[in-house]
């Protein structure tokens, strides 16, 4: 038996169901017809958080920066002789150095990241060591020619950073951690009026550091050539 259906055809039979068959565009090319999702079905994704600026981490790094002058201050007055003030700049030092450890770990612990926080950082860091170096070297308590070693390195490592930025960022070290560390003991134990029986103490963790520098600031160099080198190999392929 044959019969028409409207909106499609049916199929032969006496037997046999009819069929129904998809009217309209679908029917010839094939594209299945669109189904409605309900909204509260379909997943929202969050906006990212905004750190702000004026966080914890951050204002202790500005501390540490508004520390150095009055770091400076206290290490100059009465020429760097008189016991009571070097004891007032050692306990700056070492409170602005605190600061140091203790907004890095706030900022990674509390996702306080900020770009004003990696640049200032490393900033106020070399700002404080840098015065406590040149500070004790112009008092002439400490050789100048390891001021400028330690600064060349310094100066040297940030442009080095700058260099191979796009390729990539090159991780701190045990080495650079250990040398930070004991750069900073040894400054801490030159600003302290220590006895005589331990007068070799300041020295001695001052060549240590200077060794650390150098010795760190080499590896430095091989890491950003290497990391430098595999960014222009990568951008070539």
């Amino acid at each position: 038996m044959n019969s028409a259906a409207t909106g499609g055809d049916t199929v032969d039979g006496d037997d046999r169901a009819e069929v129904m068959l998809p009217a309209g565009p679908e029917a010839v090319i094939g594209v299945p017809p669109v189904v409605a999702v309900p909204p509260e079905s379909v997943a929202v994704l969050p906006e990212p958080t905004v750190v702000p600026l004026l966080n914890v981490a951050n204002l202790l790094t500005m501390t540490r920066l508004v520390l150095v002058p009055v770091f400076l201050m206290a290490l100059f007055a009465e020429d760097g002789t008189d016991t009571t003030w070097r004891l007032v700049a050692f306990a700056v030092f070492a409170l602005a150095s605190i600061t140091d450890h203790v907004d890095g770990m706030l900022a990674r612990k509390h996702g306080l990241i900020t770009d004003f926080g990696k640049i200032v950082d490393p900033i106020a860091d070399k700002a404080l060591t840098g015065a406590a170096l040149v500070g004790l070297s112009v008092l002439g308590e400490l050789p100048w020619w390891i001021t400028l070693v330690i600064a060349f390195r310094e100066v040297a490592v940030t442009l080095l950073r700058f260099w191979v930025i796009r390729h990539g960022v090159i991780p701190a070290s045990r080495g650079g951690k250990l040398k930070t560390l004991t750069q900073i003991f040894a400054l801490g134990a030159f600003l302290l009026p220590l006895p005589n029986w331990l007068a070799l103490v300041p020295w001695a963790s001052m060549y240590l550091a200077v060794v650390l520098t150098v010795v760190t600031g080499v590896d430095y160099v091989i890491r950003a050539v290497r990391l430098r080198a595999m960014g222009l190999r990568t951008i070539a392929q």
